[in-house]
């Protein structure tokens, strides 16, 4: 079944139609459903119910998953807690874990209105424009790591202390009872990094996937008005998120949603130095000493990632049309996380 087919299904029985009624969210117009475009994970639609009033419905994919995946309550409890916040996110509506109704848990958010980009180069702007966007994606993320995570409620969202030890650990697990072979990079960095963990440790709130084609920027302005996809978002190490964004920096454009190569000055891009260094003088934080170590973590995580799609792919309950493409870019990356444990060995 394609996530198309289901999506009609799912309105064709009058279920989640009675749902959104029962939590006023439509009135009496049959609301229309469509498949939003993007994301491997999480299956994610568009209702219109009319009158203005359009919202987001994100579920779990059907099939077995992987244990902890998929963890659309997590998403929904942390975009609820952030509202107010300095965080810019959609507001949540419903969340509903009765798999009666479409076959999985799903939860219901505001609609946002405004421009995604998916090709960080950012074909079609101004450099100055550019400049801006990379500005604000900046602006954002230090925001969000500087949330009190227990003042907004979120002090059991995950456990203090060691994040990326615990992550290297999971992402290790997952690949070892994955079908799918690795490659021999993935079987390095697992053999690696564990033992080259830097010395020294901070939590704040992470959202663990925090690039350009998750967040949604306003109409017209280079302005953020929501981060979107929270569904790796925990306790963590803030380095270790602000790296994952900037691994776009070292990955190849003609490889996956990369910079890596192109002229970034004639782009107005800012160098990936300039990026961390506006981030190190708004927080305090000093990220040069073990950077590359952060590199080569977050490019085994992410390769570890495409191949838990590719194990999904091989399981057919992938929820994306080129899963299968996808899972190949793991190797690939874990190629260059290699490379850049090589450097913080020479360093």
């Amino acid at each position: 079944m394609t996530v198309q087919q289901q999506a009609r299904l799912d309105l064709a029985d009058g279920a989640l139609a009675s749902y959104l009624r029962q939590q006023r969210l439509i009135g009496s117009t049959p609301p229309q459903l469509r498949v939003l475009a993007g994301g491997q994970s999480n299956p994610t639609f568009l209702i219109s119910a009319g009158e203005g009033r359009d919202y987001v419905l994100r579920k779990k994919p059907p099939g077995t998953l992987i244990a902890s995946a998929h963890a659309i309550d997590r998403e929904f409890r942390v975009m609820k807690a952030l509202g107010g916040t300095g965080v810019p996110v959609p507001r949540m509506l419903a969340y509903c874990d009765d798999v009666g109704l479409i076959g999985t848990p799903f939860y219901v958010m505001e609609y946002l209105r405004g421009r995604s980009f998916m090709d960080q180069a950012l074909p079609g702007m101004q450099a100055s424009e550019r400049a801006a966007i990379y500005r604000e994606m900046n602006r954002v993320i230090v925001a969000l790591h500087a949330v009190s995570y227990a003042a907004v409620g979120l002090a059991d969202y995950g456990r203090e202390g060691n994040y990326i030890g615990r992550q290297i650990a999971r992402w290790s697990r997952q690949c070892e009872a994955s079908s799918v072979p690795l490659n021999a990079s993935m079987r390095r960095l697992m053999d690696w990094l564990p033992g080259n963990l830097p010395p020294g440790d901070e939590t704040t709130l992470v959202h663990g996937d925090y690039r350009l084609d998750n967040l949604i920027f306003h109409a017209s302005e280079p302005r953020v008005i929501g981060v979107l996809d929270w569904e790796l978002s925990t306790l963590g190490h803030p380095l270790a998120d602000l790296a994952y964004q900037c691994m776009a920096w070292r990955i190849p454009h003609d490889l996956w949603r990369g910079i890596g190569g192109l002229d970034l000055a004639s782009l107005g891009i800012p160098p990936e130095g300039q990026y961390v260094a506006w981030y190190e003088l708004a927080t305090g934080r000093s990220a040069a000493q073990h950077w590359d170590f952060y590199m080569a973590y977050n490019l085994f995580r992410m390769a570890a990632i495409l191949h838990g799609i590719a194990q999904r792919a091989a399981d057919g309950n992938a929820a994306a049309q080129d899963a299968v493409e996808t899972g190949r870019k793991a190797g690939p990356l874990a190629d260059l996380g290699w490379q850049a444990a090589q450097r913080y060995m020479a360093r």
